[in-house]
């Protein structure tokens, strides 16, 4: 099925001041262009970047805002020219829903760096209007910006991948840390570190985390397989693991720092 209509309401949930708080808001989504994805959206992840917005941290909130990019639904209508995805699959979108596709940072993938790149929520989309996230019912995207999630890959687990598992995902693969044997150390269990240490271990990695707290050594181990637990505050601790790590994996307020 492929055709351009007009535009639609679509059913969300906003923050309207600094105070965060999300309530009912109906707003109107752009038209499906002749490269554009509409998606009927089923999940979508919670990051700290969505909290950050609805708050104004940055300084630079649109409201009313809608947030929300890890995105995950299923294809309702697709433009004359989109070849790669059909009604009916099932897709994720992250960061973005757009770019110029044309500089010289869009050619090598870089899009983070383009200076028309569109974020998926309060950035500027293709028709002016400012854009909402998936904290909605539906959603409009380039076709550049849908990624396919196999048919059998439960989609509420695939929603944060679009956005931590990516993060993680990313810098591994960059400093070559997806081949066995090699060792990774993991500061911080949070959304992205347990994220780190599940990449680790499906990588064949020997994988230590490190943490400031005793409560999180079950789940390292146990629960995401975690070769050592090593108490960062523990001096005599630290001096055994010193030297044993390729690749240090530090998260901070939901972000992210690989040494």
């Amino acid at each position: 099925m492929s055709s351009e209509g007009g535009k639609e309401d679509c059913l969300g949930w906003a923050a309207r001041d600094p105070s965060g708080f999300l309530s009912p808001y109906k707003f109107t989504r752009r038209a499906v262009g002749s490269e554009d994805v509409s998606i009927k959206i089923t999940h979508c992840g919670v990051c700290y970047a969505d909290v950050a917005w609805t708050r104004n941290v940055q300084g630079h909130s649109k409201y009313p805002l809608v947030p929300g990019h890890e995105i995950v639904g299923i294809v309702k209508q697709v433009g004359s020219s989109v070849q790669r995805f059909k009604v009916g699959d099932h897709v994720g979108v992250g960061t973005y829903v757009n770019s110029c596709r044309e500089c010289e940072y869009c050619n090598d993938r870089l899009e983070v760096q383009c200076e028309k790149a569109v974020l998926t929520f309060d950035g500027i989309d293709a028709d002016g209007t400012v854009t909402k996230g998936g904290y909605s019912s539906h959603i409009v995207v380039h076709e550049r910006y849908c990624f396919r999630i196999p048919e059998n890959y439960p989609m509420d687990l695939a929603a944060p991948l679009l956005c931590a598992g990516i993060t993680v995902y990313t810098p591994m693969i960059r400093h070559k840390m997806n081949q066995p044997g090699k060792s990774l150390g993991v500061i911080g269990l949070g959304g992205l570190g347990h994220m780190a240490v599940k990449f680790g271990k499906a990588f064949g990695l020997k994988v230590t985390v490190l943490s400031t707290s005793i409560s999180k050594k079950e789940e390292a181990l146990s629960l995401l397989g975690a070769d050592h637990f090593v108490i960062s505050s523990d001096v005599e601790q630290m001096k055994v693991k010193r030297g044993k790590t390729r690749i240090i994996h530090i998260e901070i307020h939901g972000g992210q720092i690989l040494l």
